[in-house]
């Protein structure tokens, strides 16, 4: 039987997401959410949405704005490192009543109030990017060829903070791996009092200039991107406090995380990543990171001065995790930060305690009063929202180790199998929440149910049928799908297994996203999918996590193999003699490595944007791992697949986007031609003009392309 017409549907819908409401804020005291969300799932235009006395209205529609201008550089970067995929108003911020709300559209600078005036226009010195308003809304701060510089809510008063002293600084913006391995999209953020900023200044004229051209189009000129491939200088981020009167004081923070760094056979203490920032009542709070990422220390910041006080020091033997929403403080200035809890679970400390062990810490989302509210796993196929009272009457005063938390400490707010996180606000808090049915939006009001956010996704015409598997010694989590028509015993079918299997992100869980319906639809082609989240993947302790130190492959293809012995072995349908493998990113890079190590395993693979020659990748993404690629050029060959070319023996597809900036094309170009010069075939099919994100269309397509592949390679599947 054919399957519905599923890739056609995963183009139109923007692989699902369009119709969903996105970047979720709520005011200071909870009584305004503001959302974006397109108006139906298959309209990719989204506009600027507000919640309030349990009715949603429409605040900004684009459309009704005029034309925009062309996208700027740095907002197509922002958006490729965010991965946002839709058009119009996909991004804003808002002051802390949520009163004053700006957003950029193709350069221009939009402010709205919700409370009733229409959207204007307020002009700005050149193309406006991350406006943002001060805690007031009177004013709003952004960026514009790399200076910060502010003009008041009414238009007036247009005027420079900072200006780039030369072609490779900016004033506000994120760096590269910042933005791309750290988690940290933003450069600047208002004092409470609104008279004030802080600023990251980065200088990149250090960084190592590459080329960038779309062969499609050999009118256009290269692209210059400055990336940091690991063992090459960074950029140079340093942290300013800018006033509105005109005044700057540069904050002295520490060149060195001095007596008590880790050591080992590559050890660099120097601080060369700024992963977090901010400034709340208690002043300004700045992480910073060294080069080998052993050590993070957490400083507090007097703005008149720009000194620096260390209130926080985590060293690890491998490397300091960064927990999104991490370092913050309370109300009563308790600081809220990482911490390892029994030896192998990755927790937080708040004062003297911490949460509990075998609470697998995500992410903190943020403090209501002395309520710390974070998402962590017990079970890692789920991510719940919990809360986490650290006042010592709020905690049990016996059966506490080293100060962890009694569990009437913590409680669990989100409920049912899924994926949860929240956005807070006074007695508000926002679930959003991904189910093994979909995806709700649901408003809390003093911990009972107070409305819904509409979700306007469209229903997959594949529905997913996962059945969640343990397997082998090492309780591998996976899930395996089979074709709705086919009945137990009545043939084999050829197995395909659809990993990422790296660091940051988990595949096998109880809740229906875009890559499980993807899943389902290979399966009703005929396959069984097989999904494994292996060793190095969140969600499984401090050690899992580490066992990937040194080498990104080994273990990681190990997982993979024993995961699918395991299934066959539950599942006598799984035919070994026919096993193909695909993936995108680390998945690809996974996929490449199974046909090259394993060809007694594996039959054919699809690889898409591969990270094949590894010293090619960002400092802070690879260092971490792999270390230093001149201390240890062993393990960086070890985990190649150029230096590996010569092992292929099966059939191997690899697609790549001609202008991904964050794999560059070069990873594709060096391993075909590494496969090449060993005389080993190989398919490679590139796409022009595609970036590491490729468009919803040519994703589509893909998915075809790879179907054919794999069909061609593994012989045809059995009809239904």
């Amino acid at each position: 039987m054919d399957a519905p017409d599923l890739p056609r549907q995963f183009a139109r819908t923007g692989r699902f997401t369009l119709g969903a409401p996105q970047g979720l804020t709520l005011s200071e005291d909870g009584r305004r959410l503001l959302f974006t969300r397109s108006g139906a799932g298959d309209d990719p235009v989204g506009g600027l949405w507000l919640y309030e006395d349990g009715a949603e209205r429409l605040l900004v529609d684009p459309l009704r704005l005029g034309a925009a201008g062309p996208e700027t550089e740095a907002e197509r970067v922002r958006r490729e490192r965010a991965r946002e995929v839709g058009q119009g108003v996909v991004a804003f911020a808002a002051d802390r009543h949520a009163r004053v709300v700006a957003f950029a559209l193709g350069g221009a600078l939009w402010v709205v109030e919700p409370g009733g005036r229409a959207p204007r226009r307020v002009r700005t010195a050149g193309p406006a990017f991350d406006p943002r308003p001060s805690p007031d809304g009177t004013l709003i701060a952004y960026v514009t060829g790399g200076a910060l510089r502010v003009v008041g809510a009414d238009g007036t008063d247009d005027r420079a903070l900072a200006e780039p002293e030369g072609p490779d600084v900016t004033y506000g913006v994120a760096d590269h791996v910042a933005a791309e391995s750290m988690d940290r999209h933003r450069g600047f953020w208002w004092s409470p009092a609104g008279d004030a900023l802080l600023v990251a200044r980065v200088d990149a004229s250090q960084v190592r200039r590459w080329w960038l051209a779309d062969p499609a189009r050999p009118e256009l000129a290269p692209r210059a991107v400055r990336y940091p491939a690991a063992g090459t200088a960074n950029t140079e981020t340093s942290l300013h406090i800018l006033r509105l009167t005109g005044t700057r004081t540069r904050v002295r923070t520490p060149e060195r995380a001095g007596e008590g760094h880790p050591g080992g056979t590559w050890t660099d203490d120097r601080f060369a990543y700024v992963p977090t920032a901010a400034w709340d009542a208690h002043g300004p709070l700045v992480g910073l990171q060294t080069r080998d990422q052993r050590s993070v220390h957490v400083l507090e910041v007097d703005a008149a001065t720009g000194a620096t006080r260390t209130v926080c020091r985590v060293r690890d033997e491998a490397w300091v995790p960064l927990v999104p929403g991490a370092p913050l403080r309370t109300p009563s200035g308790a600081l809220v930060r990482y911490t390892a809890v029994d030896g192998d679970t990755r927790g937080l400390a708040v004062g003297e305690a911490t949460t509990p062990a075998g609470l697998q810490v995500h992410e903190v989302v943020g403090a209501v009063g002395e309520r710390v509210f974070f998402t962590a796993s017990q079970e890692p196929t789920e991510i719940h929202v919990w809360s986490f009272d650290h006042r010592p009457s709020h905690r049990r005063s016996r059966g506490r180790s080293q100060g962890q938390a009694g569990v009437d400490a913590v409680t669990r707010v989100s409920e049912g199998p899924g994926v949860h996180t929240a956005v807070l606000g006074g007695d508000t808090v926002v679930l959003d929440s991904r189910t093994p049915e979909g995806r709700t939006v649901t408003v809390l009001s003093g911990g009972e149910p107070a409305g819904r956010i509409g979700v306007l996704c469209e229903e997959p015409v594949v529905v997913p049928r996962p059945r969640h598997l343990t397997l082998g010694e090492r309780e591998l989590r996976a899930t395996l799908y089979l074709p709705s028509w086919h009945e137990p015993g009545t043939g084999k079918l050829p197995v395909l297994l659809c990993p990422y299997g790296g660091p940051g992100l988990r595949l096998v869980v109880h809740a229906r996203v875009w890559w499980t319906v993807v899943a389902q639809w290979f399966a009703e082609q005929g396959f069984a999918v097989l999904v494994v989240d292996g060793r190095g993947t969140p969600g499984r302790g401090i050690a899992w996590e580490r066992a990937v130190h040194g080498d990104q492959l080994t273990p990681v293809l190990d997982d993979q193999v024993d995961a699918l012995h395991a299934a066959a072995g539950k599942c006598p349908d799984l035919d070994l003699g026919r096993v193909g493998i695909r993936g995108w990113s680390f998945g690809g890079y996974l996929a490449a490595g199974a046909v090259l190590h394993r060809p007694d395993v594996f039959h054919a693979a699809v690889a898409g944007a591969a990270p094949t020659e590894l010293e090619l990748y960002d400092t802070h993404w690879k260092e971490r791992y792999l270390g230093h690629p001149d201390v240890h050029p062993e393990q960086y060959e070890r985990c190649s697949l150029v230096a590996h070319a010569h092992r292929l023996t099966r059939p191997l597809m690899l697609v790549h986007g001609l202008t991904d900036d964050n794999v560059f094309p070069a990873h594709l170009l060096r391993f075909s031609s590494a496969l090449l010069a060993a005389g080993r075939r190989h398919t490679v099919l590139p796409l022009s003009g595609a970036s590491h994100l490729v468009s919803d269309q040519e994703a589509a397509n893909l998915l075809r392309c790879e179907l054919d592949f794999l069909k061609s390679s593994l012989g045809s599947p059995p009809a239904s």
